[in-house]
């Protein structure tokens, strides 16, 4: 039985990914209803958006005491946004939280790629809550609906 049939058996959602030249993967998604650009990162620990998007995606934010650290720029400040909707086509989950920073260092190191700059980076935190699968050999992921 193929990867796909079985895991979508369980309750799995697949999503889409697009390789880019960087090796990064891309897909869709909405924020509070407004559509944005994401890459799947495994070793971003935490989601999160870049600051100068909060607004186009309606978020609500607060300080954060937490420093951001990543592809090549530390110590950045941040701040922090709770409860949003998170839908990937025809799957949603309600209260999804995001760090928010400057992803402007990304968005450089995509362009020099020839690649479109992104929103925000989807992290561990909602690999793990939402038991992501990953399928490298077909490009894309699947995640579960909570119940």
């Amino acid at each position: 039985m193929q990867l796909r049939k079985f895991i979508e058996t369980k309750g799995f959602y697949r999503v889409p990914l697009k390789k880019l030249a960087t090796g990064h993967y891309l897909f869709s998604a909405k924020i509070n209803g407004v559509l944005g650009h994401f890459i799947l990162d495994t070793g971003a620990s935490t989601s999160c958006v870049g600051i100068n998007n909060a607004a186009h995606f309606l978020l609500i934010s607060e300080d954060s005491l937490i420093k951001a650290a990543g592809a090549g720029a530390t110590n950045m400040e941040t701040m922090f946004s709770r409860g949003n909707s998170f839908t990937i086509k025809k799957w949603h989950v309600n209260k999804m939280d995001f760090v928010l920073f400057d992803l402007s260092h990304v968005n450089e190191a995509l362009l020099q790629a020839n690649e479109n700059a992104i929103h925000g980076i989807i992290g561990a935190d909602f690999l793990k809550e939402h038991r992501a699968v990953i399928d490298y050999g077909r490009n894309c992921f699947y995640v579960k609906q909570k119940n």
